[in-house]
């Protein structure tokens, strides 16, 4: 059986990465059986983090519990124990068996069930620095140090990946330059080649730049490589996110695969997989 984990064209290999731990788009988000069978297929898995009342992370994607959970309020102002009783929902909003995951539940499942050699589960930290303690940067370390091998750490906050990142040297980081200023002055210059000279000079240790796939076409269009640069570094490239298998979306999907992006984030890890086979 041919599983949904990469693409091969030419010498040159491209993940689809598994966004928010789905191998098909109606998967529900952040289940733990999922995670751990794209982690045992070798597969490149995301989930997100945000952080609870008890200076910890809970897998999760939004800063409110209604959307994702059978739960109300602010997750940063939500103990552990009340978060590992709620449930997550479905893509319908229908309630699963599944409950909310903290980060150190997920370590201690890869603990349990070690990932294939050349697994990938990317934490993308959704919070700034600004909200980060001492507390939460220790609870952090002694849940993912034992397990840091399988991960990378990525986010839009440069100083919230190396805060974290710190006590743990063994951790793989990653960089979303996407968001805020720089962001902002692309916009406004159309200067590609500054955007990820910044991003790079930002994040000297990253080992992948995660850039909008929108954003990597916009500057073939203008003409600009951006994918060359950042192999020049020595690094690699996600590109995110194709949300549909469509026959717009696939033939963006063949631009990146031409520049040789490294990675593909997708909702459809398996529709895509199946639309591009030979």
């Amino acid at each position: 059986m041919v599983h949904p984990v990469l693409v091969e064209r030419g010498a040159h290999r491209t993940w689809l990465k598994w966004h928010r731990a789905r191998r098909k788009a109606t998967d529900p988000v952040f289940t733990g059986a999922r995670i751990l069978e794209g982690m045992r297929l070798g597969a490149s898995v995301e989930v997100d983090l945000v952080i609870h009342a008890d200076h910890g992370c809970a897998v999760l994607h939004n800063f409110a519990l209604e959307k994702e959970t059978t739960g109300t309020g602010l997750v940063r102002e939500t103990p552990s124990d009340v978060l590992r009783g709620l449930h997550l929902r479905g893509n319908d909003g229908a309630v699963l068996p599944d409950r909310v995951m903290l980060l150190e539940d997920l370590c201690a499942l890869l603990v349990e069930q070690p990932p294939r050699q050349g697994a990938l589960l990317q934490l993308d930290f959704k919070e700034e620095l600004a909200a980060l303690d001492g507390r939460t940067i220790a609870n952090f370390a002694k849940s993912v140090g034992p397990v840091a091998d399988a991960f990378i750490l990525s986010g839009g906050d440069i100083g919230a990946i190396r805060a974290l990142s710190h006590a743990i040297p063994a951790l793989r980081t990653g960089y979303d330059p996407c968001y805020g200023e720089s962001l902002a002055r692309l916009k406004a210059t159309g200067d590609f080649a500054a955007f990820i000279g910044e991003a790079l000079i930002a994040a000297p240790q990253a080992d992948m730049i995660y850039l909008a796939f929108e954003l990597v076409l916009a500057a073939e269009n203008a003409g600009f490589d951006i994918v060359a640069p950042i192999h020049a570094a020595g690094k690699t490239i996600d590109a995110w996110t194709i949300r549909q298998v469509t026959p717009a979306s696939l033939e963006q999907v063949e631009r990146l695969l031409a520049l040789k992006v490294d990675q593909i984030t997708t909702d459809d890890p398996e529709g895509l997989h199946a639309a591009l086979a030979p």
